[in-house]
């Protein structure tokens, strides 16, 4: 075998491991990548039905917010006054 086909070889053989290794997601050592193991929910990533509640309320609130928002920003002029008028009274 000459070395050129050395050279060859021997990027086949380590192409084909790292093709193999990142296929199956094991390392060099024969461990499985940390992003291919079986997550599990932490206690602290756990939210309660408390905080689920509050959260949902929040986003409908900011929900309805864009809404006006998206109202306002396509509605004609003198509307549009009408309705910063009326939102800076609400205050």
């Amino acid at each position: 075998m000459n070395p050129c086909e050395m050279v060859v070889a021997i990027i086949a053989i380590v192409t084909l491991g790292k093709v193999i290794s990142a296929r199956y997601g094991v390392n060099a050592w024969g461990k499985r990548s940390r992003r291919d193991r079986n997550f599990v929910a932490l206690p602290q990533d756990v939210v309660s039905l408390e905080d689920g509640a509050r959260m949902k309320s929040e986003i409908d609130r900011l929900a309805q917010r864009v809404q006006v928002l998206e109202r306002l920003a396509t509605d004609p002029s003198k509307r549009l006054s009408d309705q910063i008028d009326a939102l800076g009274k609400d205050r």
